[in-house]
């Protein structure tokens, strides 16, 4: 597993950063890809050339997003063996060479195909970076289990620490109790 994204290096202009999560509210622990970019939207503002986006289940529509990226984070959940709620990182080299497999989310969204077809059209991001967790509930409802709704802070604390090693600031929304 990846440590972090390196900077992008040799670029004049302030490279297009996407932050993509993708899953299904509605089948429980799935839908963590989207809650996180939820809960990112509503606590943080991000400069412009950062776009957050729910993904959801939109398979190859995601291309042209996807396509328009410098830098990709990719937030979702992963069939992997271990701890429930643990999360995983994977940069694009590691995909290549099959550090998970084709079906790596219990949703098969298709997105390790969705990146080979960007590849071929000499559209991938320089940088790729999933960041996932292993899920606990994917039965029929709404909302997190527990334990994944504790990991949304270790995503988002791996998250902004990756985009300020890219040197994007992000700031914090003003709660409404602030002064």
């Amino acid at each position: 597993m990846t440590e972090s994204v390196p900077p992008i290096s040799g670029r004049e202009q302030r490279p297009r950063v996407g932050i993509l999560g993708i899953g299904n509210l509605l089948l429980g622990d799935e839908g963590f890809g989207v809650h996180c970019i939820n809960r990112l939207q509503e606590r943080y503002i991000f400069p412009e050339q950062v776009r957050l986006l729910d993904g959801g289940t939109a398979g190859i529509m995601l291309a042209p997003f996807i396509e328009s990226q410098d830098l990709l984070y990719v937030i979702d959940v992963v069939a992997l063996e271990g701890e429930p709620g643990s999360v995983h990182c994977f940069s694009a080299e590691e995909l290549r060479r099959g550090a998970l497999n084709r079906s790596m989310s219990p949703h098969q969204l298709g997105l390790l195909e969705i990146l080979e077809l960007c590849r071929l059209r000499e559209r991938l991001p320089q940088l790729i970076e999933l960041i996932t967790v292993i899920p606990r509930d994917l039965q029929t409802g709404i909302g997190l289990s527990p334990v994944l709704g504790k990991s949304l802070d270790a995503v988002e604390e791996r998250l902004l620490g990756s985009l300020a090693r890219q040197g994007i600031t992000v700031s914090r929304r003003r709660e409404s109790g602030d002064a």
